[in-house]
């Protein structure tokens, strides 16, 4: 066996690896590159699923980053238990061929109860009156605590809403050089999310990217270094690209403006009530899952959204077979923005009737993406001081003080992602140690398991 390290590095393309990436590039000049063709949709989960399985979502079964459990009538995203992923995984297929084998999985997603040596991933402490804490999962247990002690608390906030930055990544990093060290895996999957970032608020021609680039690149270096001292073979991918966008498809509001969408009044509040619609969206990027209640109205329904402008395309039953969606947790329909254009799950008309989620950074309780979390609302008035009051409140005085800070300009994103992009440098990578276990110009999402398995055991 061949001790090897994967660093999936979010959002990285042929277009940004350059000036701004030597150490990458010195990976290259002594291994080998290929583009990567991704899958549809071209969406964490999903496309994390069709690499350590080898299977399209018709296979694994993680048609996007969240979806509709019918029989529980509620939508969910960003669940983590990696019971939800169908299909042999990849080291389930090592451990057979190797009784010795062993794997780490750093922050990559369905981490929860894999059947993995050692797994850490993001895991909040909900308190009782509403604070969210930063916090982890880890397996082995005894790993959370050893980790935290010797790296600080892992910065959640800094992992997804507008705070998000490179600490993030940063603390991943050291978090798989302390278990690379300390456990010697044979596998270490290690995901570094930083480009997510920017790349979504500003798109990715904006100048300023080329910061990120440079600082994602010094991360990656430092594990390509100590790989490389170990005699350890690496591999550099990413899931996806993502391109500049200039305007949201509000899908659901044209499904309840045609009286397909039920909604419960709380509060003065409208809540979304999937079980009574007879249409809705599960929105995810540039994908978006329409879910009809009674299948005589599919076609309707199919009509009434292939009219929208920024909508590509509707797939039927024909077409969700045809790119590898056809599982019964699909929508019956599955929606396709235009290059330029995402989807919103926004369901009310009026942002003064909005849920109250909609306006914090609450991925669990919306029925859908929000990359507007990425920023604070620009409408807030002094929003440094607002911030400050309600962490005050929170920490201080132990008040329930939510961070209400989020908008609704969905012109503040630039950059989003879902479907293939139509240009492949535009698109995800695979880079590698080792050049002569890559021989094609284009590696496809469901051959990396068995390129791993290559580079584990070749």
């Amino acid at each position: 066996m061949h001790r090897t390290l994967v660093l999936n590095v979010v959002g990285l393309t042929t277009d940004l690896l350059g000036p701004n990436t030597p150490n990458l590039n010195r990976l290259i000049e002594r291994g080998a590159q290929a583009s990567l063709d991704t899958v549809t949709p071209a969406l964490t989960c999903s496309v994390q699923s069709t690499f350590v399985t080898g299977e399209l979502p018709r296979g694994h079964g993680c048609v996007a980053n969240g979806w509709y459990f019918r029989d529980l009538s509620q939508v969910w995203l960003w669940r983590q238990s990696n019971r939800l992923v169908q299909g042999e995984k990849l080291w389930d297929r090592a451990r057979r061929r190797d009784g010795r084998f062993t794997v780490a999985k750093m922050f990559w997603w369905y981490n929860m109860y894999a059947d993995v040596d050692y797994a850490v991933t993001p895991r909040p402490i909900y308190r009782a009156d509403g604070r969210k804490l930063p916090d982890i999962h880890a397996a082995p247990g005894t790993l959370r605590n050893e980790l935290q002690a010797t790296y600080g608390q892992f910065p959640l906030f800094e992992f997804w809403g507008p705070r998000a930055g490179i600490a993030s990544s940063e603390w991943i990093a050291q978090a798989a050089l302390h278990v690379h060290r300390s456990r010697q895996p044979t596998l270490n999957l290690v995901y570094l999310p930083h480009l997510d970032y920017n790349l979504q608020r500003l798109g990715p021609n904006d100048p300023q990217i080329a910061e990120d680039v440079r600082a994602v690149d010094a991360v990656c270096g430092t594990l390509i270094d100590e790989a490389e001292r170990d005699d350890v073979r690496v591999v550099v991918l990413s899931e996806y690209g993502i391109t500049p966008v200039s305007g949201a498809v509000h899908i659901n509001r044209v499904l309840r403006e045609a009286g397909l969408i039920a909604f419960r009044e709380e509060c003065h509040e409208e809540h979304f009530d999937a079980g009574a619609s007879e249409a809705f969206a599960v929105a995810d990027h540039q994908i978006a899952h329409v879910y009809v209640k009674n299948p005589g109205r599919v076609a309707e329904v199919k009509a009434l959204l292939e009219g929208v402008e920024g909508i590509e395309t509707v797939l039927d039953d024909e077409g969700k077979r045809s790119v590898g969606l056809d599982h019964e947790r699909s929508g019956e329909l599955v929606a396709i923005s235009k290059a330029d254009r995402w989807f919103t799950y926004y369901f009310w008309l009026d942002d003064s009737r909005a849920p109250d989620y909609a306006r914090n950074v609450d991925i669990h309780n919306k029925p859908g993406y929000d990359p507007v979390e990425l920023f604070v609302d620009p409408k807030l008035p002094m929003p440094t001081l607002y911030v400050a009051s309600r962490l005050f409140r929170s920490k201080v005085l132990n008040q329930r003080a939510p961070l209400d800070v989020i908008g609704f300009d969905t012109s503040l994103v630039r950059g989003s992602h879902g479907r293939p992009t139509d240009r492949a440098a535009a698109g995800p990578v695979f880079l590698t140690s080792e050049a002569r276990l890559l021989q094609d110009e284009v590696v496809r999402a469901t051959d990396v398991q068995a390129l791993l398995l290559e580079h584990l055991f070749e």
